[in-house]
């Protein structure tokens, strides 16, 4: 491990005078690689020179026990050593999780699709919150959320909503939110109060970019329509909205929010790009299949992930049997807890593979 935090450390250091070089200042496209690959590398050489800087005090420390002849600085020695090197054992397994390799999609954008699925009107009502539910998140963590299609059904709810989120990050946040939803709750349509199951499908898409998945216009056909609403009437004479049909894989995207052909037009290719990238991870992710299988909840949407249940005020994620009675809260959008235990738990099954690698290695 420390031979690679040397190695990176130096090329740390590198880039450092490369970006005071007139070559590289002179270059506005050299610069902001060389400033992004800094970037990327400061908060691990930061932590790595905490840790020499503990290293050191920790040795000091020790001097100062085994040669100090007065007993109150002896004393204060011994007391500093202690809180050195619990603090260099902090430090050690924060650097092993920052030593993981980063997922190349974690500080994209993301493609957030929500459908209703079992449950009739109950499953739109649920859809509906559960966006909701992401808005507010989003809004804590300083994200902007744009709406790209959406589909109301006649009671108010969403059988379908398909939105961009934007920030920093935001993909490493939300991508293990991909799965089944279930609610479980007396609808205000039930006469007996009996508790109703119902489930809503999430997918949480990295946005690709251009240089990502590149799509021929020969392969693409675009037909125009004009928009409608709940029940289906048209709420517009003019062919605005668009169906994006991707012929090699049969893929289809609908967008009709904006009363702009263009602009649904843009938008749906978004959408149509980051599902043929998703497509693509897929099939790699195929080769990888002995891989992925010891991932808990990598990433298929037919497992049922997390319950709902408001009679109890409880909300279960069960891919790492974490449950909170903070519904409520969850629903109003402190969606911080379960995130932050689901990104906890995947480091340490990554860092237990890492692990499992090098004693097979050693072995």
């Amino acid at each position: 491990m420390f031979e690679r935090l040397n190695q990176i450390e130096a090329r740390y250091d590198e880039l450092t005078r490369l970006l005071a070089s007139p070559e590289v200042i002179g270059d506005s496209a050299k610069y902001q690689k060389t400033a992004k690959a800094h970037s990327e590398l400061s908060e691990i050489v930061d932590k790595y020179r905490e840790y020499k800087d503990l290293q050191r005090g920790i040795e000091e420390s020790k001097t100062m026990v085994a040669e100090e002849s007065d007993a109150e600085l002896r004393q204060y020695a011994q007391e500093e050593l202690v809180r050195l090197e619990e603090r260099i054992a902090e430090i050690e397994n924060e650097l092993k999780i920052l030593l993981i390799p980063k997922d190349p999609n974690d500080e994209k954008n993301v493609i957030v699709e929500i459908r209703a699925g079992t449950g009739g009107d109950e499953a739109s009502l649920f859809a509906a919150e559960i966006f909701r539910m992401y808005t507010r998140f989003a809004e804590t963590q300083h994200w902007k959320v744009e709406v790209l299609s959406t589909s109301e059904s006649g009671v108010g709810g969403l059988k379908e909503v398909i939105a961009i989120i934007e920030g920093k990050g935001v993909y490493s946040r939300m991508k293990y939110e991909s799965g089944v939803h279930r609610v479980q709750r007396v609808p205000e349509t039930e006469q007996q109060g009996r508790v109703h199951t119902s489930a809503i499908t999430v997918a949480v898409l990295p946005e690709a970019e251009d240089v990502d998945i590149k799509i021929e216009a020969k392969d693409l056909r675009i037909d125009t329509f004009c928009s409608s609403g709940p029940g289906g009437q048209s709420v517009n004479t003019t062919y605005s909205a668009v169906r994006i049909t991707h012929l090699p894989t049969n893929t289809v995207v609908s967008c009709q929010d904006e009363k702009s052909q263009i602009k649904n037009r843009e938008k749906g290719m978004r959408v149509l790009r980051s599902r043929l990238y998703e497509m693509e991870m897929e099939r790699q992710q195929q080769a990888l299949a002995k891989e992925r299988k010891a991932q808990v909840g990598s990433g298929d949407r037919s497992e049922k992930i997390r319950t709902y249940n408001f009679p109890q005020n409880r909300v279960t994620d069960h891919r790492i049997g974490l449950t909170l009675h903070q519904l409520g809260d969850v629903m109003d959008g402190k969606l911080g807890p379960i995130v932050d235990a689901l990104v906890t738990h995947y480091q340490a099954e990554k860092l237990k593979g890492d692990d499992d690698e090098s004693a097979g290695a050693v072995a």
